[in-house]
């Protein structure tokens, strides 16, 4: 007797179903991305008891003839691709013709569609061992609707690992948000348990798109967010970014999309912490919600069973695009871009997650002991003052700053946007007061940012100064690692660094950047060649320079208790205006936040 049988198609395809279907979001997921690919402009969902006892998927989109019908429930049909070049340039969500077969294997599954508005449409089921589908006249519009009901009823083992209704809805939930996100075009709707939801209308201008990214984010996110648009060696990065004072203590609040395919990639990971990374507080995460655009063929999209993940034909080209991209608009930020919305976010220092400031009137900036190092008072002021045409102490005004002996006062036009100083408290925060109301300034997080940026600028016009070592370093490296050190020698040269191969599995470093000296250099050596190897590129030598000037720039600023004149004040305001990066400190804390009056207002209950 033959010990090789072939499986039921029906047994073979809830095995299948095993990658495609692992809860009713998944279900979600597969129908919605259908109704997308089949040209659908409003898209009706209706669920209950968390999809497990209904799921109900309704589009206006091209429909589905009477002769595909039986097709459509077939493993690996498809009107998607035809031959395997199409595999190359995959430009729809669905492609393997997977989907349907397997949802059908386990559930009870009923197509109906109309093609063409015609009379009426036709309703396709599913049933028996061999998966045999029956055929009927139904009314219907122009579109398909969907129905899946008693999700895993013939697999107990599969519907055991359901959770609660609560969580598999919620589930559902965040796969409809991902989606609406993606498709500004479509409308969508949701109903559970026959009540309605959701229903975010197509969004076609970016007022529109900001609205619907308002209504799934939150508005506290547009509130704080920065939009951008790039483009470059025929790729696109356009969404919106956070403001690195609007971090979150989680990743949930990340959205990447890769020719309208929602995806999780390390490399775009990795890519979006380096832009971030020098103006994040330490263990923060930024949000965003950002849009690749590039040609299909340059993405290959059948890597992941769910096509979650994604890989790019030229990962170092996506890669250094996305860096420098949102590592220049992070940059650009200056507080004129912030001060006509909240700019702080004092809860996301307080362990809780982002709040705008209206929301959370209580302040938790630094302690006083936290700002104040030890040494004498006005250790390194001349660094400060070398930084100023008016030096520290100067009796000369800023120009533009109110006269006080007259009380004239510039109009609003003429106030820049931090304003001008009042006061100095506990010699720690300058007030400020500006259009909007008052300005508070961490002193010391201000000037060791100015400090540490202008550090930067004059490191890279001078270049780095590289010094031998006395005792060259010998590293064991493996024999792909030192074939990538030979392939990047102009990189490390660049950086201060002489790598030389001396033999298949072994390197020798001979001189460093002068400002490693008292590094140590093996372990940075080999983090670098593991970035190479792992992502084509490597920051880590940059960041560590950045590291030691961060140090630098830190004792080099002025201290608390150090007692700043008015023009001082405002020499200081001025500088954070033209300084990138300015409103966090070199460790990611915020160097000012604004109250505007009605907070103000709201405070001393005036108006009430």
């Amino acid at each position: 007797m033959s010990k090789i049988h072939l499986l039921s198609p029906r047994l073979a395809n809830q095995i299948a179903a095993g990658e495609v279907v692992e809860r009713p979001a998944s279900v979600i997921k597969e129908l919605l991305e259908n109704s997308i690919d089949s040209g659908a402009r409003r898209i009706d969902i209706d669920v209950e008891n968390g999809g497990i006892k209904l799921i109900r998927v309704r589009d206006n989109g091209s429909g589905i003839g009477e002769q595909d019908l039986p097709l459509s429930l077939s493993r690996h049909a498809t009107s998607k691709i035809e031959q395997l070049d199409d595999l190359e340039a995959v430009a729809t969500l669905g492609f393997r013709g997977e989907a349907l077969a397997s949802i059908s294997s386990v559930s009870r599954l009923a197509i109906t569609s109309n093609e063409h508005e015609q009379d009426h449409g036709w309703k396709a089921e599913t049933e028996g061992r061999d998966m045999g589908v029956n055929i009927i006249p139904a009314p219907h519009p122009r579109g398909t609707t969907v129905e899946v009901r008693d999700l895993f009823f013939n697999t107990p083992a599969r519907r055991k690992f359901l959770r609660t209704e609560k969580t598999e809805y919620k589930r559902i939930d965040e796969v409809l948000r991902k989606l609406a996100l993606s498709h500004f075009d479509v409308d969508f709707s949701l109903r559970n348990n026959g009540k309605a939801v959701h229903s975010f209308r197509a969004a076609n201008t970016q007022l529109e798109q900001e609205r619907r990214v308002a209504a799934i984010c939150g508005s506290a996110f547009m509130e704080n967010a920065l939009y951008v648009d790039v483009e470059a060696a025929g790729l696109r990065l356009w969404g919106w970014v956070g403001l690195p004072t609007f971090s979150r203590s989680q990743t949930d609040l990340q959205h990447f999309f890769v020719n309208g395919r929602s995806i999780r990639d390390k490399l775009v990971t990795h890519a979006v912490r380096q832009a971030y990374q020098d103006v994040m507080y330490h263990g923060r995460h930024p949000a965003f919600v950002l849009y690749l655009e590039l040609n299909p063929t340059d993405v290959d999209v059948n890597v992941h069973p769910t096509k979650h993940e994604v890989r790019f034909r030229d990962s170092r080209t996506v890669h250094n695009f996305l860096f420098r991209s949102l590592h220049r608009a992070v940059a650009d930020i200056r507080p004129g871009d912030q001060t006509s919305s909240v700019s702080a976010d004092p809860a996301a220092y307080s362990g809780s997650e982002s709040a705008p400031f209206s929301q959370q009137p209580s302040m938790n900036l630094r302690s006083p002991s936290s700002s104040i190092s030890s040494g004498a008072v006005a250790e390194n002021m001349a660094v400060y003052q070398s930084l100023h045409q008016t030096p520290l102490g100067s009796s000369e005004p800023v120009i533009g700053s109110p006269d006080h002996s007259t009380g004239m006062t510039p109009s609003d036009d003429e106030v820049p946007p931090l304003g001008y100083a009042i006061a100095q408290l506990k010699g720690i925060y300058i007030l400020a007061e500006n259009v909007q109301g008052m300005v508070l300034v961490d002193m010391h997080a201000a000037h060791e940012r100015i400090t540490y940026e202008q550090m930067k600028q004059a490191f890279d016009l001078e270049g780095i100064r590289s010094q031998p070592l006395l005792v060259p370093v010998t590293l064991a490296v493996s024999q792909s690692e030192a074939d990538i050190a030979d392939e990047h020698q102009t990189l490390f040269g660049s950086l201060g660094f002489s790598l030389q191969r001396a033999g298949p599995e072994s390197l020798i470093v001979r001189q460093i950047p002068a400002m490693l000296r008292d590094s140590d250099v093996e372990p940075l050596v080999r983090d670098v060649l593991s970035d190479l190897t792992t992502h084509g590129t490597s920051d880590r030598i940059r960041q560590h320079l950045n590291e030691i000037m961060s140090t630098m720039s830190c004792h080099g600023s002025v201290r608390a208790n150090r007692k700043l004149s008015i023009q001082e004040m405002n020499a200081l305001l001025r500088d954070m205006e033209a300084t990138e990066r300015s409103g966090q400190c070199n460790h990611g804390r915020p160097t000012w936040t604004q109250i505007s009056l009605e907070e103000l207002d709201k405070l001393f209950l005036r108006g009430r």
